[in-house]
């Protein structure tokens, strides 16, 4: 088989995967039963946190540069994107759960809540926007870059370990094997990104 083929069938394939991984337990909790007794602003909520742990699975990968196309700087530069994307969906996922039952809300977030996954939720939620704020005051704070780097990984790292808990933990609208799945391979991303494989304590070029 030719390189170029073999480099492109290797791109579809992870595309590919990454596709499933993503989507399945989206559809899957989309036909759960248990929608059918929730208003829309619950629904809506719930599946903001979904798409965030969606968002959690690509992150570390495209911070790597390991996804076809994407590679480095181009991965980056999206990474950035997702990142906001990813704080957007926090935001909308708590907002709607306030607006359904703040009661519920205020006992997460003073961690006296019975449930088992709600501080597993609130840790990783304070931890991602701790991450975030610390991407965008890298520069004006002038930080160096390695240690800057560490720092912010191992805060990736913390969230998506908090959140596949709380995922994990829940009996909700998505499917149990589907959910483990995509929150058992987001955990190993950014595993992978922890320990700076490929090139995760790389510093960017000057400008870049």
């Amino acid at each position: 088989m030719r390189p170029q083929r073999a480099d492109t069938l290797w791109s579809v394939a992870v595309w590919a995967a990454v596709f499933l991984i993503v989507a399945v337990p989206l559809v899957l909790a989309a036909r759960s039963p248990l929608l059918a007794w929730r208003d829309p602003v619950y629904i809506a909520g719930g599946f903001a946190g979904i798409v965030a742990m969606a968002l959690l699975l690509v992150q570390p990968l495209l911070a790597a540069g390991v996804l076809p196309g994407l590679q480095k700087l181009r991965g980056r530069r999206v990474h950035r994107w997702t990142g906001a994307a990813l704080v957007l969906c926090i935001v909308v996922h708590v907002a709607g759960l306030w607006l359904t039952s703040p009661p519920d809300v205020i006992d997460a977030l003073t961690f006296v809540s019975p449930t088992p996954f709600a501080p597993w939720g609130v840790v990783a939620m304070w931890v991602l926007f701790a991450s975030a704020a610390l991407a965008v005051l890298r520069r004006p704070l002038r930080l160096p870059w390695r240690r800057w780097s560490v720092l912010h990984r191992s805060l990736g790292l913390v969230v998506v370990a908090g959140s596949a808990v709380h995922a994990l933990l829940i009996e909700g609208a998505m499917e149990p094997v589907s959910k483990a799945v995509l929150c058992i391979v987001a955990l190993a991303g950014a595993l992978a990104v922890w320990r700076g494989l490929p090139d995760g304590s790389r510093a960017p070029q000057r400008g870049k």
